[in-house]
């Protein structure tokens, strides 16, 4: 037996058995080197092989070939190959015939029609035609490696028909797009979604129905996956026909080929999330105002109650003639309103809904002042010191607002322990770059730091990720409203600043404000004085507009006892009219919230309108931010938060008028 047979299974043996000598291809012994070596090959293969010899095509091949051929073994074997394949033979001819002109085939796929089972069936493979010359150099047979791809390419085609119908039913928005600013392919969602034509899609530029606000973000974004970086998550509107924006989610990634110049996106309609996020937040709200309702309305009942037992007590004691009595219960009272106008600031601090009155601050000289009051609040069982930073900048806040933020702080550490312990206040300057803003949500700058720290009981992680939310407390129910952090956090974002928390359960806590750097000087506090010391008018003429009677009846009231000349209007268009007639008016105060459809900014601007540079005061108990401007006013307009002292709307007043 000749050595270059042994082996090759059932296909080996096959052909050591096949009277060769009786064929064209004559006995294996005579065959020439070339074939010898090539039935040694393919026998000891596990790929499927097979060579074609010889004028007539004669065909040897292995068992996984065999397989192939299915029905077609074992009488294949020493059969011209045309005619075992004369079902696919005008398929398989011409490349026959190239390989026998001497050029190699290569083919990744080649469909062929076969009749290997007793019937006809698609097939097809990925096959090498590798021509095999002789000593002479002429082509004698060519050799064959090749795999059926058939199950491969069916699964393709199913995987591809499912992504056709994902791409064509699906309600998000798939895309293929290049780095020219054009849609390649879109699929139906898009018109669908937006109401545009697939030809529209592809003939403008993809910026054309980008809502103008996103632009910048979408560029960034392009940049990105120009440079290779897949980019998820990120929100782009696009414009519907009718000009209505569509908020999606969208993720993209660039093709592989980077000559390609086109990257696949994939966008995802979030205007319902959204809605239902929104209609979340509005439910926590309306929990929140729940929890509220009832601390709330025992605290204000509590002040109330206060006010109108003193009222009713300075009545009894002037009927009485006991006029010695009167202040001490005046005082109450006043106390009682200072209270429930200090509840409601904090309401409107922690909503950013209060309009503050910032000035350039010296916090340190601040912080000093306190020291008694809150020496005072927080007990003799407990230490106080003050660390303040020498040269502080100032900032420019609201004063009040920073006290009694302060108050807060030293008041929730009080009640941090029961037991007694030590409240630090430490102010210092910082200097914030990128890393170090960033972890406290600020921009890179200058700020001044105010920290109180405490020995009490500290924090669990649960507990800080809800100290700043509405409503939310650890004391028992009826001693704390839960607002003052969140008034804290309130003030410190209005100002420009952030507040952040640092504690661990049994190591006490330190509350940071950061509080961004004033370039400026401070200005000197007026230490105030009572309304018979109030600065007095010289006939000035006052405009006053409030819905409330009886504070337009106190403001005119003292106007006119200062020696001011004093207009009323009870809403926006009985002010105008007088604005618009031609009495002589120096200053328009005026609530901001009016009844008949005119709000006092909206009287202001008009006003102005007709007496360009009319300085105006609004007195307002809730500063509302459309009509306040999140809280900036236009040059000569001033606002002064109720309830308020008589005396401070004297001073404002008359400051007004000498400006």
């Amino acid at each position: 037996m000749l050595s270059f047979m042994t082996g090759g299974g059932e296909m080996g043996a096959a052909i050591r058995a096949f009277p060769w000598a009786d064929s064209a291809l004559g006995p294996p012994a005579h065959w020439t080197s070339s074939l010898k070596a090539l039935v040694g090959v393919l026998l000891d293969a596990k790929q499927p092989m097979f060579v074609v010899w010889g004028p007539d095509q004669s065909l040897l091949y292995n068992d996984s070939y065999a397989a192939v051929l299915a029905s077609k073994h074992p009488a294949a074997l020493g059969r011209p190959f045309l005619d075992v394949w004369s079902e696919i033979r005008a398929d398989l001819a011409p490349i026959v015939e190239q390989a026998y002109a001497g050029s190699p085939v290569h083919m990744d796929d080649i469909p062929l029609v076969m009749e290997r089972r007793g019937f006809r069936e698609e097939t097809h493979f990925a096959f090498s035609y590798t021509p095999i010359r002789g000593e002479e150099g002429d082509v004698q047979g060519f050799f064959c490696a090749c795999t059926e791809i058939t199950d491969q390419v069916f699964a393709d085609r199913r995987s591809a028909a499912e992504r056709e119908g994902l791409f064509r039913l699906s309600r998000d928005l798939f895309a293929v797009a290049s780095f020219d600013g054009f849609l390649k392919s879109v699929n139906p969602a898009w018109s669908r979604t937006l109401g545009r034509t697939d030809e529209e899609l592809l003939a403008r530029p993809f910026a054309d129905i980008i809502h103008p606000d996103d632009l910048p973000a979408t560029a960034e974004v392009v940049a990105k996956l120009s440079g290779g970086e897949p980019v998820h998550q990120f929100q782009v509107r696009l414009l519907k026909a009718d000009g209505d924006a569509v908020e999606f989610a969208w993720s993209a990634v660039p093709d592989s080929i980077r000559a390609s110049n086109t990257f696949y996106t994939v966008g995802r309609d979030i205007s319902e999330e959204l809605r239902r996020e929104e209609m979340l937040r509005q439910s926590q709200k309306m929990e929140a105002v729940g929890q509220l309702t009832g601390g709330l309305a025992h605290d204000f009942n509590n002040l109330l109650a206060g006010i109108s037992g003193s009222l009713e007590l300075i009545t009894m004691r002037l009927a009485q003639g006991r006029t010695a009595e009167v202040e001490k219960y005046a005082t109450a009272a006043q106390g009682a309103a200072s209270r429930a106008a200090a509840l409601t600031h904090r309401l409107l601090a922690f909503s950013r809904r209060q309009t503050l009155a910032p000035k350039p601050t010296d916090v340190k000289k601040l912080v000093s002042g306190m020291e008694d009051l809150i020496g005072r609040t927080i007990g003799p069982n407990i230490q106080l010191e003050t660390v303040n930073s020498a040269g502080l900048w100032p900032s420019l806040i609201d004063p009040s607002q920073l006290e009694n933020a302060i108050l807060n702080l030293c008041i929730n550490a009080r009640d941090a322990m029961p037991d007694g312990g030590k409240i630090t206040i430490e102010t210092g300057n910082s200097w914030m770059d990128q890393r170090a803003a960033k972890e406290r949500g600020l921009e890179p700058g200058q700020y001044i730091s105010l920290c109180v720290s405490d020995t009490g009981t500290g924090m669990t992680p649960e507990v800080i990720g809800k100290a700043f939310d509405p409503f939310f407390t650890t004391k028992p129910i009826g001693v704390g409203t839960g607002l003052g952090l969140s008034m804290i956090y309130g003030f410190a974002q209005q100002s420009g600043g952030a507040v952040r928390i640092y504690s661990e359960p049994g190591q006490g806590t330190l509350v940071c404000v950061y509080l961004p750097r004033h370039w400026g000087e401070t200005v000197a506090e007026d230490p105030g004085a009572d309304l018979a010391d109030a600065p007095r008018g010289d006939g000035e003429t006052v405009l006053v507009i409030d819905d409330e009677p009886t504070v337009r009846m106190l403001v005119t009231e003292v106007l006119s006892d200062l020696g001011y000349n004093a207009l009323e209007a009870d809403d926006g268009a009985a002010g105008l009219k007088i604005l618009n007639s031609g009495a002589r008016v120096d200053l328009l105060v005026t609530d901001v919230g009016l009844p008949g459809g005119l709000n006092g900014r909206q009287v202001a601007d008009a006003g102005r309108a007709a007496r360009p540079g009319l300085k105006v005061l609004f007195i307002t108990g809730y500063a509302e931010n459309a009509v306040l401007s999140h809280g900036h006013l236009d040059p000569g307009m001033h606002v002064l938060t109720k309830p308020f002292a008589m005396d401070a709307l004297a001073t404002r007043i008359r400051e007004l008028i000498e400006e």
